[in-house]
């Protein structure tokens, strides 16, 4: 059996004092290479803040974050965050950098040739369709949004890591652009064979992008399971992510 890649045992998160606030509670799941889990919730369910506990951008209250058989804590949080690919909204890519630069930003930290970067971001831009003929050399504002996203995975591939997160990376996106990167995104998670935990509170991209779901209310993962076994869950926050996707 392979082992987990990311495994999240009894991790809870508290923000705020007098008295802090809970925002993730108790949440326990292990994602495997080839698996696209799905976090799927209402907006403050504590889906994103789940994501971020996974690479220390915010701090787990109690239990215990393992990625690639280590616990988060026993690594520096910038190694652990070069290890990890993170795609976000809107891309986020520096607007100062061409699109070969922001690719190869983890690469450089890393110390890689100038040489071995060039032909790993090639290898990159063709991978997302991007031509690197054509878009090397340009701009983020040169780009459209759907490029933009395009060079936010490549650069979040750029050093090979076992894991991505990505959280909500196609929401601000034209609905016929987003369809079209969302089939892109199902091939590549099908050849690339990461360990992939991807947030959004889209239910049709969920079950279409996820080989399991994990639903979220209220800070609690309660429902975790396969897309078919979500469609005939009798979980009443499941029937009502369905009805409202009919």
């Amino acid at each position: 059996m392979t082992a987990p890649v990311v495994e999240l045992r009894g991790v809870s998160c508290q923000l705020g004092t007098a008295p802090p606030r809970a925002i993730v509670r108790e949440v326990s799941f292990s994602v495997s290479p080839g698996e696209t889990l799905v976090l799927l919730g209402r907006s403050g369910s504590g889906k994103t803040t789940t994501l971020k506990l996974i690479n220390r951008l915010i701090e787990p209250s109690a239990g215990e974050v393992i990625v690639a058989g280590r616990p988060t804590g026993a690594l520096p949080p910038h190694r652990l965050r070069r290890g990890i690919g993170y795609v976000i909204q809107e891309a986020g890519l520096l607007p100062h950098l061409t699109v070969a630069e922001n690719v190869g930003i983890v690469p450089r930290l890393e110390g890689w040739a100038k040489e071995r970067i060039e032909a790993r971001v090639h290898e990159l831009l063709n991978l997302v369709g991007l031509e690197p003929e054509r878009f090397a050399q340009r701009r983020p504002h040169e780009l459209s949004g759907g490029q933009r996203q395009r060079v936010g995975v490549a650069r979040a591939l750029a050093v090979d890591p076992p894991l991505l997160l990505l959280d909500e990376p196609f929401g601000a996106l034209d609905p016929i652009t987003r369809t079209e990167l969302q089939r892109e995104f199902k091939g590549l998670a099908v050849r690339l064979r990461k360990a992939m935990v991807f947030v959004t509170h889209d239910v049709r991209e969920g079950l279409l992008l996820g080989t399991r779901i994990g639903l979220m209310q209220d800070g609690r993962l309660v429902f975790l399971g396969t897309p078919e076994e979500f469609r005939r869950s009798p979980h009443p926050e499941v029937r009502a992510f369905l009805e409202a996707a009919a």
